[in-house]
């Protein structure tokens, strides 16, 4: 080719891959100063001390460097060798040195144990546990087990001397050892079975008592989170029936426990994560809690777990949204950029109102958890499981509708929307999907007066702000006074959640951001005669520029 038709091709070259209307990278931003739902549902929970922290841990989370670990994560998803070099058996899972990166942070800032070390609130650890799953979500699984797993724990007193104490540490310890050699620890949980899935009555594992009072146990889990961790808490039939038991992963002599992973679960999402099947050969483990009451005992450990499937989905829903606000801001299409576009607008509106009310209610839950009175706890009982019904069902819708903002960019595997996509309905199905929940919240209510009374108290504080919400509330009261059906579960979850959603907008909208938002919340999700729940934006949002402005991302 002579020089100069070259020179024309490159010309020619650099016009068709000159770039113009791409939306930018995200610069570094600090994802607690720059979010405004958050912030007022700290100060709401009283959480004034917190906020430092919370800072610095913005500051960090919302770094390229963590975006990059969460990218390489997920990228690089853990490897599992059965047996080494001279055929032994070793059950070695070996993970990218980006998880491991995020890992230290989770457990630098204590949200594994946090609350049980005294230096956390549980409140305050939403808050900062809600930014961490705006990053990755796969390393969230150990980590929640672990703040679970404790609060079991702690009601044996053997375990609570020979391993809280290294459960409580900030450090994290990867290293295959016993526990008493760790500087730190994790803790996972094995329930399901082949044949049973959420009917764990139905599991076939079997436990025999040994002369020293362990137990050895013989069968399989289907599912066996973080098969990594140190131990394991686990259900099997004993000779009382279904109970709960302590597993460690190696004995004290250092060998490993007759736990045999069978393989890795190819998972559609949490891909950083490891999930396993395993069989049980003659593994060593002690009874915790009562035999023949092993559900009440695990159950303890899966309330805080269902907690961090609603903070956990709240956060990967402000994450979404801030993204698709970000292309909104900078994508032009048909003469205007698309956040000056009426319908994207109410597109747009729409998810900041969810995310806002999912953020709201994630803290308010978390704050339950701190507290012993009576009507806390009966709010815990059956806000919990109507709350990971709902938010985490919500989260699945927002995240398809925020990545259809975004367009083609947005379904790439080079922005994380697609990640947050396929995460999205772990904590749905993960600790009890949406029929399970709401049978729970229909045995709360059948259970005792005081979960509708602490219910109805709760909600009162809201009544006079808003008609919508006062016509909803006196639907909700008058439904409690009749039997409730099971065919009833869903709609009256739904319906528990978004009035306490509510609620929670309108005692805290001091400003006009936020009370459109409150405004917008009600008229949309409370009224009677919207047509809302098919799409977001659906509905006309009169205050919708004052939503989209209070929830975008204010970056230089």
């Amino acid at each position: 080719m002579c020089f100069s038709r070259k020179m024309r091709s490159m010309e020619h070259g650099s016009l068709t891959h000159r770039v113009a209307n791409q939306t930018p990278p995200l610069p570094d931003f600090n994802l607690f100063a720059e979010d405004e739902a958050l912030k007022e549902a700290v100060a709401r929970e009283g959480l004034a001390a917190a906020v430092p922290g919370l800072l610095d841990t913005g500051r960090v989370l919302g770094t390229e460097e963590i975006r990059q670990q969460a990218a390489l994560a997920n990228r690089y998803p853990p490897v599992f060798s059965a047996f080494n070099a001279q055929g032994e058996r070793i059950d070695r899972l070996d993970f990218h040195p980006a998880w491991h990166a995020l890992m230290r942070g989770i457990a630098a800032r204590g949200y594994h144990s946090g609350p049980w070390a005294g230096s956390l609130s549980h409140a305050a650890r939403a808050a900062g546990y809600f930014m961490q799953a705006q990053v990755e979500c796969g390393s969230l699984c150990p980590t929640t087990m672990t703040y679970g797993g404790i609060a079991a724990m702690r009601r044996d007193e053997g375990l609570n001397e020979r391993w809280v104490p290294t459960l409580l540490s900030r450090e994290y310890d990867p290293r295959e050892a016993p526990i008493e050699e760790k500087r730190g620890g994790l803790i996972g949980m094995g329930m399901t079975e082949k044949q049973g899935g959420s009917d764990v009555r139905a599991n076939t594992t079997r436990a025999v008592r040994s002369a020293d009072g362990s137990f050895r146990l013989t069968g399989h889990k289907w599912f066996f989170s973080a098969p990594q961790c140190d131990a394991h808490l686990v259900l099997a039939q004993s000779e009382a029936g279904l109970s709960c038991f302590f597993m460690p992963r190696r004995l004290p002599d250092g060998t490993l426990n007759g736990i045999y992973i069978q393989r890795l679960k190819d998972k559609l999402g949490n891909r950083s994560n490891a999930s396993s099947e395993v069989e049980f050969l003659d593994a060593w483990a002690q009874l915790l809690g009562e035999e023949g009451r092993g559900i009440p005992t695990i159950l303890e450990m899966g309330t805080y777990t269902r907690l961090d499937c609603v903070t956990g989905s709240a956060g990967m829903m402000r994450q979404a949204v801030s993204l698709a606000l970000h292309h909104a801001a900078h994508r032009r299409a048909f003469g205007a950029l698309l956040s000056e576009q009426p319908l994207m607008q109410n597109v747009l509106a729409d998810l900041c109102i969810e995310s806002d009310a999912a953020t709201a209610l994630a803290v308010r839950l978390a704050r339950a958890f701190d507290s012993e009175a009576p009507a806390e706890a009966a709010l815990r009982r059956v806000l919990t499981s109507a709350a990971k019904f709902w938010v985490c069902k919500r989260g699945i819708e927002l995240a398809a509708e925020a990545m259809e903002v975004l367009g083609g960019n947005g379904y790439t595997e080079e922005l994380p929307l697609a990640r947050i996509l396929r995460e999205m309905p772990v904590n749905s199905i993960w600790e009890g999907s949406g029929n399970i929940m709401c049978l729970d919240v229909l045995r709360a209510f059948a259970k005792s007066s005081v979960t509708t009374d602490a219910l109805l108290a709760e909600l009162s504080a809201a009544r006079g702000l808003d008609p919508h919400y006062d016509a909803a509330f006196e639907s909700l009261a008058a439904r409690l006074k009749d039997p409730l059906e099971e065919h009833d579960g869903r709609g009256l979850a739904q319906q528990v959640v978004t009035l306490v959603q509510a609620a929670l907008l309108l005692n805290g909208a001091p400003h006009a951001g936020a009370r459109a938002v409150a405004e917008g919340f009600c008229v949309t999700r409370l009224n009677a005669t919207a047509r809302w729940g098919a799409v977001f934006g659906s509905s006309r949002l009169a205050g919708r520029e004052r939503i989209v402005s209070r929830a975008a991302l204010k970056l230089s």
